[in-house]
């Protein structure tokens, strides 16, 4: 698939409507609405080793407006222009939390919603927490909640986290990164 033109419909704080007209695969053409989206990054933050038996995890709960309350969410938040997602999990990690960590993990990146955004997140662990003082935006209303690694999916499996890049990263947590096990079966 091609893009051929691009019309931009709307120039916004947090994103940009296009309408694109594309090359199908089959060659025919059409027009796609898109949502452009600089990208985010996501941090899924233990308190303890992650290899221990039930670790400790931050989880935070916050108001979203599009879902009509408080979900449940791990630190998340939009990339600056020309910011390396890591940093951007720092940043957002130190803004929700009041946490920073000595050590960051890749877990993976994930689309969002290709069907209409080019939005990525990328998720990271962190590890070695350090408390210090939130730096919250006046738009989020945050709680912090520690919780064990088997309350977070447990309420995974209850359906009490809904939120999707935290269901990914806690997922790919506890699939891909056990001692031994990494994507693909060969290890760590």
């Amino acid at each position: 698939m091609a893009r051929l033109s691009t019309t931009r419909i709307h120039t916004g704080r947090v994103l940009n409507l296009d309408l694109d007209t594309v090359s199908f695969p089959d060659g025919s053409t059409g027009t796609l609405e898109m949502i452009r989206h600089p990208g985010a990054a996501a941090v899924l933050p233990f308190l303890d080793d992650p290899d221990d038996a039930d670790p400790r995890v931050l989880l935070i709960r916050q108001f979203r407006h599009a879902a009509d309350g408080f979900i449940w969410e791990i630190p998340a938040g939009r990339l600056e222009p020309g910011e390396p997602p890591e940093a951007c999990a720092r940043r957002e990690l130190r803004e929700e939390t009041g946490c920073t960590a000595a050590e960051y993990r890749t877990l993976t990146t994930i689309w969002t919603t290709p069907g209409f955004t080019d939005e990525r997140i990328h998720l990271f662990s962190a590890h070695r927490l350090s408390q210090g003082e939130h730096a919250r935006e006046a738009d989020e209303f945050v709680e912090v909640h520690e919780l064990r690694w088997s309350a977070v999916l447990e309420m995974t499996g209850r359906g009490e986290i809904t939120d999707a890049k935290t269901l990914a990263a806690v997922w790919y947590q506890e699939c891909f990164r056990k001692p031994g096990i990494s994507p693909g079966g060969t290890g760590r």
